[in-house]
């Protein structure tokens, strides 16, 4: 099972992610971002997708 992080030092809330993949990434109510740190294998195109996306390479993929 595919393995995501998001190091938050580095993430500026840009929402490249949400919008790739909204499934695995989404805003909170108070506009924080949450995401699902296990993914099926079904889902790893997607979030190796959403971390290509990230402007500021925060995500990684496991």
């Amino acid at each position: 099972m595919p393995k995501v992080t998001v190091d938050m030092n580095l993430c500026e809330y840009h929402g490249q992610c949400v919008f790739v993949a909204p499934e695995e990434f989404w805003f909170d109510d108070e506009d924080e971002l949450r995401y699902t740190t296990e993914v099926p294998e079904n889902a790893r195109a997607r979030v190796e997708k959403a971390a290509k996306a990230c402007p500021q390479l925060a995500i990684k993929v496991e």
